[in-house]
C-alpha cells in the first residue's frame, strides 16, 4: 500500500511537470510555426532558436503588475480564471499515456487514475468550464468583456452536442466509456483502429469532433470569444499578469485534452500503427537519429554565429535519445509514450496550422453551421453507426 501511495504521487509530480511544461513550450511551438507559414522567423533571441522564450514569458507575467478594475465583482473576477485552470487540468487525470509497467515491484499503469466512465467524466469537466469564462466576461463588468463571455458560452454549449454525439459512435464499437479499454479494444494495427475499423469506419465521426474540439478551444476559426478587432480581447480584457495567464494556459491545455481524447477514441491510443514485428520499434530511433544528424550537419555550416555551438548540442541529444530507444528495457516505457505523444503532437500540429490558414466566422455563420450541418450530420452518423452495429452483431 505504502510503495503504491508513493508510486501514485511520483506518477502525479511528473505527469503535472510535463503537462506545465508542454503548455509552456507549446506557444514557442505555435509561434515558431506559424511564423514559418507568414515567412518571417518568429521568436529567436532567447536562447538559441528562441528556446527560453517560455521562459521570459513565465518570468514576465510573474512580475508584471497584477491590475483590477475597480468596478468588478470580486469574488467572481478572481474565481473564474482559477475555475477555467483548475478545470482544465482535471481533465488529465484520467487521460491514459501508455499500458501498464512495473516501478519497484509495484505494477501500475501510465495513468493517474482510471475510471470505468472515463469518457462520461472529461466530458463533464469540459462542458462545465464554460462557466469560467462566463463568470470572467459577466464579473469584468466591460461590454467587450460580456459580448465575449455570452459569445463563448452559445458556442460551447452548442458545439457540445454533436462532439458528444460523435464520441458516441467510437463508443459504440468498443463497447465501453473506460478510455483504457477502449484503447485495448484497438490494438493490431491502424486497420483495428475506429477511425479506419471495418465495417463502419468513424472517419466522419472524427472530422465532425476535430470540427467541434476547435470550436471548444476557442480557437480559429471559432475564436469569437476572443476576437481581438472585435472585441479587444473578449471575455479576459480586463484580466493581467498571472489571472491572464491562467486562461492562457487554459486554452493550451483544453487543446491537450481533446487531442488526447482524439487520439484515444479513434487513432488507436498508445498502440503502433502496425506491429513490432514488421519494425515499429525502430521508428523512434529512426527519427531521433535523422533529426540529430540534420543538426549536426546544420551546426557545421550555421546560418548564424549564435548556433555554432546550439545546433551541434542539440544533434548530440537526439542521437544519445536514439541510443536510448534501442534499449529492450526502456522500449517497454518509451514506445508506447512515443506514438502517444506523436499522434497528439500531429493534431496539435493541425491546430496551429489551421490558425495561421483560415479566416474567422461571422457569428451567425459559427452558430448556424452547428445547428443546421454538424449536428444533424453527427446524428445521421450515429444512427447509421448504430444500424450497422446491430446489423453485424
Amino acid at each position: 500500500m505504502d510503495s503504491f501511495i508513493v508510486v501514485s504521487l511520483i506518477k502525479t509530480v511528473m505527469v503535472f511537470a510535463v503537462l506545465l511544461t508542454t503548455l509552456a513550450y507549446l506557444q514557442w511551438v505555435e509561434r515558431k510555426v506559424i511564423a514559418h507559414i507568414q515567412v518571417r522567423p518568429g521568436p529567436y533571441v532567447v536562447g538559441p532558436h528562441g528556446l527560453l522564450q517560455p521562459l521570459a514569458d513565465v518570468v514576465k507575467l510573474l512580475t508584471k503588475e497584477d491590475v483590477r478594475p475597480p468596478f468588478v465583482h470580486k469574488a467572481l473576477y478572481l474565481a473564474a480564471p482559477f475555475m477555467a485552470m483548475t478545470l482544465a487540468l482535471m481533465s488529465i487525470c484520467v487521460i491514459p499515456f501508455g499500458p501498464v509497467i512495473r516501478v519497484g515491484g509495484v505494477s501500475t499503469w501510465m495513468q493517474l487514475t482510471d475510471l470505468n466512465i472515463g469518457v462520461l467524466f472529461v466530458l463533464a469537466i469540459s462542458s462545465m468550464g464554460v462557466y469560467g469564462v462566463a463568470f470572467a466576461g459577466w464579473a469584468s463588468n466591460n461590454k467587450y468583456a460580456l459580448l465575449g463571455g455570452l459569445r463563448s458560452s452559445a458556442q460551447m454549449i452548442s458545439y457540445e452536442l454533436p462532439m458528444s454525439i460523435a464520441i458516441a459512435s467510437p463508443l459504440l464499437l468498443s463497447n465501453t466509456l473506460s478510455l483504457r479499454t477502449l484503447v485495448e479494444s484497438q490494438a493490431g494495427s491502424f486497420w483495428h483502429w475506429n477511425v479506419l475499423r471495418g465495417p463502419f469506419p468513424q472517419i466522419f465521426a472524427f472530422v465532425i469532433f476535430l470540427i467541434s474540439a476547435f470550436a471548444e478551444t476557442n480557437r480559429i476559426p471559432f475564436d469569437l470569444p476572443e476576437a481581438e478587432n472585435e472585441l479587444v480581447a473578449g471575455y479576459h480584457t480586463e484580466y493581467s499578469s498571472m489571472k491572464f495567464a491562467s486562461f492562457f494556459m487554459a486554452e493550451y491545455s483544453n487543446m491537450i485534452t481533446v487531442s488526447s481524447m482524439a487520439v484515444l477514441l479513434f487513432l488507436g491510443g498508445w498502440m503502433a500503427p502496425w506491429p513490432v514485428r514488421y519494425g515499429s520499434s525502430i521508428v523512434p530511433t529512426v527519427v531521433f537519429a535523422f533529426a540529430g544528424l540534420i543538426a549536426l550537419y546544420h551546426g557545421v555550416h550555421p546560418a548564424r554565429r549564435r548556433e555554432r555551438y546550439s545546433l551541434p548540442a542539440t544533434g548530440i541529444v537526439f542521437l544519445a535519445i536514439a541510443a536510448i530507444f534501442l534499449l529492450p528495457i526502456v522500449q517497454t516505457w518509451l514506445l508506447p509514450l512515443f506514438w502517444f505523444c506523436a499522434k497528439v503532437g500531429a493534431i496539435l500540429f493541425a491546430f496551429i496550422w489551421i490558425r495561421g490558414t483560415l479566416p474567422r466566422f461571422r457569428y451567425d455563420q459559427l452558430m448556424g453551421f452547428t445547428w443546421k450541418f454538424l449536428f444533424p450530420a453527427a446524428i445521421l452518423n450515429l444512427l447509421v453507426t448504430g444500424f450497422l452495429v446491430a446489423w453485424v452483431s
